[in-house]
């Protein structure tokens, strides 16, 4: 009597099972569209109300925003929409630790490292395709409500990779956040760490003295990400946009190696 084999399940059986389950799971579709709809509708209705008070606005607010145009249409959303994708990335995979799902993935397919490959370039890609549709979305929609007294255009000096950065940097945020999930494991924790970082320390450590504290601040990961969609750097700037890009990606893939050695170690 002949033995019936099976196939190993690869990388690709695992990218269609992480795309099937990230898309059928009603709260990553809702978390996407709560993300773009609050983003850019906030950003809309302060551009609004700016434009309602321009003309008794003082001198020192029309010159800034003169002259920082994407802060209004590009910073503001991406300061939104990173709190979601902070949430999600973190709930891409410490929802399966949460709810036991992991331990039928990793039955179904035992080599950890693709599992988490899978997981990885999935939800990379839809990161990646949402936030250049979001950084977009809000450039044009800004920029028509603006541009009575504020004219911006993506032909303007580092305005189209400002804009195509921003995208980048979302993507980047979701994978930094995944490697949070990874590592801590529970969603809660997970979470107050990404934020925590996000908003409390990273912010903080503007407030270090001499030079070490402006190079810490400097390189602390979301920082640095964030000077990608700024069109202009000051002279003392320490890191240019496409460098600060990467130290935030440089600070990405350690937390995912981190969280790959951890992943194939632990138990589920």
């Amino acid at each position: 009597m002949t033995e019936l084999v099976l196939p190993r399940a690869g990388l690709a059986g695992m990218l269609r099972s992480e795309w099937t389950k990230l898309r059928t799971v009603r709260s990553t579709m809702w978390s996407l569209v709560a993300m773009a709809g609050i983003a850019i509708g906030l950003m809309s209705l302060f551009a609004w109300a700016l434009m309602q008070q321009w003309s008794t606005a003082d001198d020192g607010s029309h010159s800034y925003f003169t002259q920082h145009p994407l802060e209004i249409v590009i910073a503001r959303p991406v300061f939104i929409a990173q709190l979601v994708i902070a949430v999600l990335g973190v709930m891409v995979i410490s929802a399966e630790y949460t709810t036991g799902m992991i331990r039928s993935t990793l039955q179904a397919q035992p080599r950890r490292l693709t599992v988490l490959t899978a997981k990885i370039l999935v939800f990379a890609s839809l990161m990646l395709v949402v936030g250049e549709v979001l950084a977009f979305a809000a450039f044009f929609l800004g920029r028509a409500i603006i541009a009575e007294h504020i004219p911006v255009s993506l032909g303007d000096p580092g305005v189209a990779r400002s804009v195509a950065g921003a995208g980048l940097f979302m993507a980047v945020l979701g994978l930094f956040s995944l490697a949070f999930g990874a590592i801590i494991r529970h969603t809660a924790g997970a979470i107050t760490g990404v934020l925590g970082l996000i908003l409390i320390v990273s912010p903080l450590t503007a407030l270090l003295p001499g030079s070490w504290g402006a190079h810490i601040n400097a390189w602390m990961p979301t920082n640095a990400g964030q000077l990608i969609f700024e069109p202009t750097l000051s002279p003392d700037a320490l890191l240019t946009q496409w460098q600060g890009l990467a130290v935030f990606g440089g600070w990405t893939v350690l937390l995912l190696a981190v969280a790959a050695y951890l992943f194939k170690t632990r138990d589920a």
